[in-house]
């Protein structure tokens, strides 16, 4: 860091296994990926080119490469993958990720309906090829799943092999985890922390109250997903008191 100041709580070091903050890259050019990581990379732990927009991005492989400069991993959103499950190219799917040096894959069932062992092969497969993350939640505002099945989906998930549970929110933030309006299903998240444990599971988290509300409930590792690029330097001051909602949270109380 820049100066010195005291009451800093301790956050993971990089490479971290919790902790982690997850982007969102909707569509940043080549130019701007390169900005952005010039500035926020001691932050940004893994980024995911959100939903199918790896499909369209022009110089995708040069963009890659900025990344991968600096040792950040990248994977395509799960509406990717299931763009090409849908259409029964799992196997093309495992080669356009060799084809651009991606390591890290998102097994989810957001927008199609994939049985669960089914959906827990895939997982199982990938893991041969890399790192799996896997998304539990619908995209669906009125497909209400009940804290019971978050857990039961999020275990099985995590013994097929995924490294992370991600728990769906979408890029708003109001539906999975969320309300419409983006307030936290508290019950359902404190019920799934019983059984699943926190470094496992990515909250995705759009919003600053939503990020705000799980590190006061978990701390400043908790791990964050969904974050835009322009929130990772804001989000990493708010992780450690240096920002308004969180300035007490560290502080000695005397």
């Amino acid at each position: 860091m820049n100066f010195n100041l005291s009451q800093i709580p301790e956050r993971t070091a990089q490479p971290r296994t919790n902790g982690i903050t997850m982007v969102m890259d909707k569509g940043l050019s080549v130019q701007e990926a390169k900005n952005f990581m010039s500035v926020s990379y001691p932050h940004v732990d893994i980024v995911k080119l959100g939903f199918g927009t790896s499909f369209v991005t022009p110089t995708l492989k040069e963009k890659l490469e900025v990344y991968r400069e600096y040792n950040v991993p990248v994977y395509f959103g799960g509406t990717l993958f299931e763009a090409f499950l849908i259409r029964n190219q799992i196997d093309d799917y495992i080669s356009v990720c060799k084809e651009f040096g991606i390591t890290h894959m998102e097994v989810s069932d957001g927008s199609i309906t994939i049985p669960h062992a089914e959906k827990c092969g895939y997982i199982e497969k990938l893991t041969k090829y890399g790192t799996v993350l896997s998304e539990v939640g619908s995209k669906d505002a009125a497909h209400i799943i009940p804290p019971y099945k978050w857990i039961e989906l999020m275990r099985a998930e995590l013994n097929a092999g995924s490294s992370y549970v991600i728990a769906e929110a979408r890029e708003a933030g109001n539906v999975g985890i969320y309300r419409g309006s983006g307030e936290v299903r508290e019950g359902l998240v404190q019920e799934i922390l019983t059984q699943i444990p926190e470094e496992k599971i990515l909250w995705e988290a759009p919003q600053k109250a939503q990020q705000l509300y799980f590190l006061e409930l978990i701390g400043c590792n908790v791990n964050l997903g969904n974050i835009a690029p322009n929130e990772v330097i804001p989000l990493e001051t708010m992780r450690i008191g240096l920002r308004g909602d969180t300035f007490s949270l560290y502080l000695d109380k005397k």
